[in-house]
């Protein structure tokens, strides 16, 4: 038998859910040594509360609770588990180019993402979301430079859609910047302007457009230049 190279036995899409978990938790046990005793004591704590109040309620009520407190810790572990590992890929992930759209390419609820809609040289970047708040462009880089590539992105994408709302952010850590541990929150606290049929339809349109490109400034080398036409030949 061949046996599989070690890449794909370490892929995470081919592992059994009992070996994700393992390997999820162990990148919350090094990016913080305190989170799974503290995934065990919630899910404890839950249990030994629920079974307490069974045992004083006493009769059928007592197993009730029991089973309710067993379903009740697991629950709660497993939702601080999840809370642990968004917190550790957050980290990760934060200050790495296309941590952004990497997030909102995960998005819950019909959003419909395109990265680097737009850019420039020095590697500010634009992506865009669409969805039921409308368009969100979402600009990774420098907070002095983002600003007029968000801006005009935003007039671009106004010329075809006519009173859709167009909501903008900045990534990083810089005053006026989402965090982007707080970024995909951000955008599911916006309303809801549009219904599924609108949505698609503003997409549509939006994946029409050209990709906007922008030359770097200054002289353009002599390797770039345009060829001089031919002479016309003399008869």
């Amino acid at each position: 038998m061949v046996k599989k190279s070690g890449g794909q036995a370490d892929d995470p899409a081919s592992m059994g859910r009992i070996q994700q978990i393992k390997l999820v938790a162990g990148v919350v046990r090094r990016d913080n040594k305190w989170a799974l005793p503290s995934i065990a004591g919630i899910g404890l704590a839950v249990l030994v509360i629920l079974v307490l109040v069974g045992i004083l309620l006493g009769g059928p009520l007592m197993i009730l609770f029991i089973v309710f407190g067993v379903f009740g810790g697991l629950s709660s572990a497993m939702m601080a588990f999840g809370r642990f590992a968004q917190s550790a890929q957050y980290r990760a992930i934060a200050g790495q180019p296309g941590a952004a759209a990497a997030i909102l390419q995960n998005l819950r609820g019909g959003f419909t993402t395109t990265p680097a809609i737009a850019a420039n040289r020095n590697m500010d970047v634009v992506h865009r979301t669409v969805g039921k708040p409308g368009v969100i462009l979402v600009g990774e880089g420098s907070p002095n430079r983002l600003p007029s590539l968000l801006a005009a992105e935003k007039k671009r994408i106004a010329r075809i859609a006519n009173q859709i709302p167009i909501y903008d952010f900045q990534v990083g850590d810089a005053e006026g910047q989402v965090p982007i541990r707080e970024l995909q929150k951000k955008i599911m606290k916006l309303p809801r302007n549009l219904k599924g049929q609108a949505v698609a339809e503003l997409n549509y349109r939006l994946n029409a457009l050209p990709q906007a490109l922008q030359m770097p400034k200054g002289p353009v080398p002599r390797s770039a230049r345009m060829p001089k036409p031919p002479r016309p030949r003399i008869r």
